[in-house]
């Protein structure tokens, strides 16, 4: 149960009309110029886009694999360690990082793949 950095960019990679942008010690993710996760190669660590509630169910529940990046805008951010959880599990919560961000016709247009 662990997720590789190039398995991850592959997921990422699979979202509909996601621009990625460069920095010197990570890759942020967007979707129509809002952002919904970053990427840390150094820690092998992405930061997610979730509601708050479950923002506070994933870091109470598995406080090992997921803890608190911040919260903004009505959002609870959550840091997830890459080689702590399993793929599948993965592939979820980034598909609702971007689902909150999307517009909605986008998100009609591509339903996850994995239900």
């Amino acid at each position: 149960m662990a997720v590789s950095d190039a398995q991850f960019l592959a997921m990422v990679d699979g979202l509909a009309e996601v621009s990625l942008a460069h920095a010197a010690d990570y890759t942020s993710f967007s979707v129509h110029g809002k952002r919904f996760g970053y990427f840390w190669p150094r820690t092998h660590t992405t930061g997610l886009k979730q509601t708050i509630s479950e923002q506070i169910a994933l870091v109470a529940e598995r406080p090992d694999v997921f803890e608190v990046q911040f919260t903004s805008g009505g959002f609870g951010w959550v840091v997830v360690y890459l080689r702590k959880i399993a793929a599948d599990e993965l592939r979820e919560l980034l598909y609702e990082a971007w689902q909150l961000t999307a517009p909605g016709s986008l998100v009609e247009d591509h339903p996850p793949t994995f239900t």
